[in-house]
């Protein structure tokens, strides 16, 4: 038995191998789940899904609802003598610029050839509420040559075909996606998604629904860790008073959806729905903003009592009061903890020693935000407000409670997490392959170059995928046989 212990992989679909210039839900998506399964993984991490706005960033995203097309598989849309000029592409990174214009020419390809079923009308018939105004959206955009909803001109009108072109997109990532998950299902690998709190302003959801989001304060975090002058999101805040108001009928629409793509869902700046840092618009950094108490456990009663239990794994990183934690302890969420944190001099730190854990807890190496492990070990602390001092002390502190030497820290601090009590332990990729900075996905506050990281092909290896599969053994994480 391994009395609900277990063990993931955090690895976002365009970081999949392939020849497309970015990971795809086809083929390396299922050798990816034959990997984890082999390595006795049974969750697979990914980021927000959605169809990419703003440096290509999951986190600021067209829509709440919808799917990235960039990741569709062409392999199951086109005859494979279609694809047989594909372009030489980068393998250890998305070159984005080259990868959209190539690849949006084989989907409109793909398109031009589909034939609408019964499938599909019942496909865009259930999903309406949010497909129809996104599909627009996306219409009007790509007619105002990609700017801004707030920049468009009024007199244009979208086109039909190009709407339905959007439908056809949405239907196919469903497809492929349910796809997906029932394989890694019979694979024994549940999968986790990641459900941002706020939407980007650019979105199908604030054109559509503006009575719902503020344009007088965006969101942020106060100065932490990554920057002296805090996290300006940019993002609009709810309006919280007129979501309550309407039963919080948007939010359980959302969460529904989540959870039709999700076993797992990970709620990103939970404490957020305590209380939120709230910016005025015209601010230039996220110093000068205040904490605003926000809807609390009314939300997740209201989710509770629509959806049933709900399988969140609550991001109570960062600001974190006694109101937050009641909060998630009320309804049952695990917290999370980044063993990264635990040796500097982060508030959390000590909660993030493996010998502080508790059991209902979801365990990482590091999260996509922050440096890969052996990059971390190795870096100087520039990518943080340490100081030169502070990371000595942070690596004295670090060898001496993991009891190494500092060789294969990547290794030392996976099986660290893998012994604790933590029910859940999960690491980035990265981490597994022993990669160092040039792997990082995403440095906040840095607007460029993110979200680009790519596995080599020949990244899936036996032997890493064994030394895991005994530490899951070892420690009772792996699936009963």
């Amino acid at each position: 038995m391994n009395s609900g212990r277990a063990s993931g992989i955090l690895l976002h679909p365009t970081s999949l191998v392939g020849d497309s210039g970015i990971g795809e839900l086809g083929a390396e998506a299922y050798r990816f789940a034959d990997w984890l399964a082999a390595a006795g993984q049974t969750i697979w991490q990914v980021l927000p899904l959605g169809p990419t706005g703003y440096g290509e960033s999951p986190y600021q995203l067209f829509s709440a609802f919808a799917g990235n097309p960039w990741i569709l598989s062409l392999a199951d849309l086109l005859p494979a003598e279609d694809l047989h000029d594909t372009p030489q592409f980068r393998t250890d990174a998305v070159d984005f610029e080259r990868v959209i214009p190539w690849k949006t020419g084989r989907l409109r390809q793909a398109f031009d050839a589909f034939r609408a079923d019964s499938e599909f009308e019942t496909f865009c018939h259930q999903n309406a509420g949010w497909l129809d105004d996104f599909a627009r959206f996306m219409a009007l955009k790509e007619a105002n040559h990609g700017v801004a909803w707030w920049l468009w001109d009024p007199t244009i009108a979208a086109a039909a075909r190009e709407m339905q072109y959007h439908r056809f997109l949405q239907f196919e990532f469903s497809r492929q996606w349910k796809a997906l998950k029932r394989y890694c299902a019979g694979r024994g690998i549940r999968l986790m998604g990641d459900l941002p709190i706020y939407v980007a302003r650019d979105s199908a959801d604030v054109w559509a629904h503006p009575e719902l989001f503020r344009s007088d304060a965006v969101a942020g975090v106060p100065p932490d860790y990554f920057s002296a002058t805090g996290q300006l999101w940019g993002n609009p805040l709810y309006h919280w008073d007129r979501l309550e108001a309407d039963g919080y009928r948007w939010w359980i629409e959302r969460m529904r959806a989540a959870l039709d793509l999700f076993d797992l869902v990970r709620m990103d700046h939970f404490r957020g729905f305590e209380a939120f840092w709230e910016v005025p618009a015209a601010e230039t950094t996220a110093i000068h903003g205040r904490w605003v108490k926000g809807p609390g456990a009314k939300l997740f009663r209201v989710l509770e009592k629509e959806l049933g239990a709900l399988p969140i794994v609550a991001e109570n990183l960062g600001v974190i009061t006694p109101e937050v934690e009641a909060i998630r302890e009320e309804f049952g969420f695990p917290g999370m903890a980044i063993l990264q944190f635990a040796f500097g001099n982060d508030p959390q730190a000590p909660t993030f020693k493996p010998h502080n854990y508790v059991r209902n807890l979801v365990a990482y190496t590091g999260t996509h935000d922050n440096d890969t492990t052996a990059g971390w070990w190795h870096s100087s602390g520039g990518d943080s407000t340490r100081t030169a001092q502070d990371v000595i002390l942070e690596k004295a502190r670090a060898r001496s409670y993991l009891a190494t030497d500092g060789q294969q820290m990547n290794w030392v601090m996976i099986r660290a997490l893998m012994a604790s009590v933590a029910d859940t332990v999960l690491f980035p990729m990265q981490d597994v392959l022993g990669l160092g900075t040039e792997a990082r996905m995403n440095t906040p506050s840095v607007a460029s170059g993110n979200w680009r990281w790519r596995m080599r092909p020949d990244a899936l290896e036996d032997e890493s995928a064994r030394t895991l599969k005994e530490m899951s053994q070892l420690y009772d994480r792996a699936t009963p046989v």
